[in-house]
């Protein structure tokens, strides 16, 4: 009997600012058929909310790509997009926050959180329902903001004012005098529309856990900074809280916690926001993976390698790699991580179903090459690791 060819299903995340999980995908594939030519290859490119994800579904949902100019994070006009789905129901838009307030967008020399805005992600909503959308998907990921959604409140037409009656600055570092939002200017459409949103359930508003604490400071907060981010966004929670959730409390399934609720620290604080308004926030996964049997795909594989630009402490609460590999676990395979990085607390992700990982740089180098070349480095990052396994298993055939 012909053994069969080994079955690998390859399900990377995208690599921030360099790129597309499709690209990582294929990079990967290119590395595998170097030393298993007849390999049997699964490419399930997957999206977390953040860079890519509108056009990934799209592509998924026989939809489009809506091309449009935004307000980016630092407050100059953008080239954004966002997308429009196929299929029965409702139309549905895909707004993706990274897409016009993502950290790629914020030049390094003005990554400060304390004055970036998400007031471009609330033009994208309006553009959505002015294209006839009725229910608005909106992922959250890649963030470079820490406003708690208040600059797209600001575009979707409520007021926030200091104890003077001053409309706020843009950016986190005003959320501390905000007095009051007026919610009397908010569009009206946002009543009869669906407003859904794609989180990491691990990220909440406020606390020892809050999102200024936990990604301020890779967004460019000095600790004095993040210290001020977090105040504000408690000022902001209970603003919100007061001023604006019991108008759409009705809306919700129960009252939600704007401090410390699953989702409520997405993108900054994003997700606090846009839950103020009546959007459910929903892990992102149950969102982002309907429609690609990600289960029954992995479940057929023999091996599964998936791949992330960074692998560290971070990865376990809800990343991408971990996801995968708690899938696949379930169903007995096994496992390899490729990272553009390795750091503090990657060891971690052996607890849920990570069998190996491995570093893809082969030595060290500044960003913009790391970048520039990671294609290159992953199809031999991938090919290192597949002779590896060769030499250690010979890879015996697979009885069909």
């Amino acid at each position: 009997m012909t053994p069969r060819p080994h079955r690998i299903a390859i399900a990377p995340s995208g690599f921030k600012e360099s790129l597309s999980a499709a690209r990582v995908a294929e990079a990967i594939a290119a590395g595998v058929r170097r030393v298993i030519p007849d390999a049997d290859l699964d490419l399930i490119p997957l999206v977390d909310g953040g860079e890519g994800t509108a056009e990934a579904l799209a592509l998924a949902g026989g939809g489009r790509l809506v091309p449009c100019t935004a307000t980016g994070p630092v407050g100059d006009p953008v080239a954004s997009h966002f997308a429009l789905l196929g299929g029965p129901g409702p139309l549905t838009a895909v707004v993706e926050m990274a897409a016009v307030a993502g950290l790629a967008l914020v030049p390094p020399d003005r990554r400060h959180p304390g004055a970036t805005t998400t007031y471009g992600v609330g033009e994208l909503i309006r553009a959505a329902l002015d294209a006839g959308a009725r229910r608005i998907l909106v992922g959250c990921g890649d963030s470079g903001t820490s406003d708690g959604g208040a600059g797209a409140l600001q575009a979707l037409g409520a007021r926030l004012t200091d104890r003077h009656g001053r409309e706020l600055r843009p950016g986190g570092g005003a959320l501390h005098e905000l007095e009051h939002i007026d919610p009397a200017g908010l569009d009206p459409r946002l009543a009869g529309t669906e407003l859904l949103v794609a989180c990491n359930p691990y990220n909440v508003l406020c606390g020892k856990r809050g999102v200024a604490r936990v990604f301020g400071p890779q967004k460019g907060a000095t600790p004095a900074e993040v210290e001020l981010l977090s105040a504000g966004l408690e000022q902001l929670a209970a603003v919100l809280t007061r001023d604006l959730l019991p108008a759409f409390a009705p809306r919700a399934a129960a009252p939600v916690d704007l401090r410390t609720a699953p989702g409520t620290g997405a993108s900054g604080g994003l997700g606090a926001g846009l839950a103020s308004v009546g959007a459910r926030l929903l892990p992102r996964y149950d969102v982002l993976l309907d429609g690609l049997d990600l289960d029954a795909r992995l479940a057929r594989a023999d091996f599964v390698i998936t791949a992330e630009g960074a692998l560290d402490h971070q990865t376990v609460r809800g990343k991408i790699p971990a996801e995968v590999a708690r899938r696949a676990q379930a169903a007995g395979v096994p496992v390899l991580v490729l990272a553009g990085t390795i750091g503090p607390g990657a060891q971690d992700v052996r607890a849920v179903g990570v069998d190996a990982y491995s570093a893809i740089l082969p030595a060290p180098m500044t960003l913009v090459e790391a970048i520039g070349r990671s294609g290159e480095f992953l199809a031999d990052a991938t090919e290192r690791a597949m002779r590896i396994m060769a030499l250690g298993t010979r890879l015996a055939p697979v009885a069909a």
